[in-house]
């Protein structure tokens, strides 16, 4: 099957971390972060139930948000820049959708040669001081069916579109009619397994293009 847009998860995709428990571990909430997300990503508890609540308890900082943005990149799930220079091709476009903060995202997207207009994740701002102020709550991607609100948007009426992702919330882009591609080689979630259109547990996302080339 030949797709013309093709859209990645972030967290334990990727990258092999989940950026919202690396920051709550930086301040000594690691285990609750955790469990929070996890409930989420299982679809055991709505995202919105969970999003404002870790992001309240961690607030991260400005310089926080660029220790993450260097970890996401020291952290790239092996095979993502073969796969990003295999799939970059005219006609085709290349997206990240992320329930991630989009600040730390925007430097990994960069090393990809991804334009930033081609990432959707969750912007935070700060006050004067640099100290954390709020999150953009109006984001779809801060609830739950927001990953199917942007695929809508990115699909053309005559176009395709895959995501590719390791939790619940990817997989709800099925309902703007993508076909999904659950990547279980960092995480390996049987709700993924299971709801999938196809599914890898290989560590490395190469095994991802069998199903889209």
């Amino acid at each position: 099957m030949s797709f013309d847009v093709i859209c990645f998860d972030c967290d334990s995709t990727l990258s092999k971390i989940e950026g919202i428990d690396e920051l709550a571990r930086r301040v000594g909430l690691g285990e609750e972060m955790s469990r929070l997300t996890d409930a989420a990503m299982n679809g055991e508890v709505l995202l919105e139930a969970v999003y404002a609540k870790r992001l309240s308890l961690i607030r991260p900082d400005r310089d926080s948000i660029n220790w993450l943005a260097d970890l996401y990149i020291e952290q790239i799930v092996d095979g993502v820049k073969e796969v990003f220079e295999a799939l970059t091709a005219p006609g085709k476009e290349l997206h990240i959708i992320s329930g991630g903060i989009r600040q730390a995202i925007l430097p990994l997207a960069r090393c990809l040669g991804l334009p930033e207009a081609q990432v959707h994740a969750v912007d935070i701002y700060f006050n004067a001081d640099d100290s954390y102020r709020d999150y953009d709550q109006s984001s779809p991607l801060a609830r739950s069916g927001g990953k199917a609100e942007i695929c809508r948007r990115l699909l053309k009426s005559q176009g395709s579109l895959v995501m590719i992702g390791d939790g619940k919330t990817d997989m709800e882009a099925k309902q703007a009619g993508a076909v999904v591609i659950g990547f279980g080689g960092v995480v390996d979630r049987p709700v993924v397994r299971e709801q999938a259109d196809f599914y890898s547990a290989e560590p490395s996302l190469v095994s991802i293009l069998a199903h889209i080339l």
